[in-house]
């Protein structure tokens, strides 16, 4: 078996357009590629029928997200963001580096900031807290001391 690299994360969204603004505007990730396709073999690979899919490819440090809009069949779910036990995928995560600053300018922004998962150690200038994207995904904001390119426990 041999495994090249990882390609992308893959986020389903109600609103192409506004989770586009929310990801390149809000968190800074860049525009890499669109695709669209309709019907098979992408209805086999996706198990869905009566597939009209658009897909927006944006990057940011070296993690590439792909954003799916199902024309057709449509999104399901409630836009609720699902608990961090509920299995698969749970959230992605961002260092920042003024903790206050950004969750501020997002909360201006109309960003839904979970207060009760606010952290905020302005002693040790760290926190973290959860906020959601236009469908409910979550992202985890930290900020913490120390090089940002070492992993947590490490």
């Amino acid at each position: 078996m041999s495994i090249l690299r990882m390609t992308h994360i893959g986020i389903c969204v109600t609103d192409l357009d506004r989770s586009v603004r929310f990801y390149r505007d809000l968190l800074g990730f860049k525009w890499r590629s669109e695709l669209r396709i309709q019907g098979e073999p992408t209805e086999t690979l996706l198990r869905l029928r009566d597939v009209d899919l658009h897909a927006v490819y944006l990057e940011r440090d070296g993690t590439r997200i792909e954003l799916l809009h199902y024309v057709s069949p449509g999104a399901v779910g409630d836009g609720e963001p699902r608990p961090m036990n509920g299995r698969g995928l749970t959230h992605l995560s961002l260092r920042i580096d003024d903790f206050a600053a950004t969750v501020s300018a997002l909360r201006a922004a109309g960003v839904r900031i979970l207060d009760e998962t606010l952290l905020d150690f302005t002693a040790f200038a760290s926190g973290a807290v959860f906020v959601c994207d236009p469908d409910g995904t979550l992202i985890e904001l930290v900020q913490a001391p120390g090089d940002p390119e070492v992993p947590p426990g490490a």
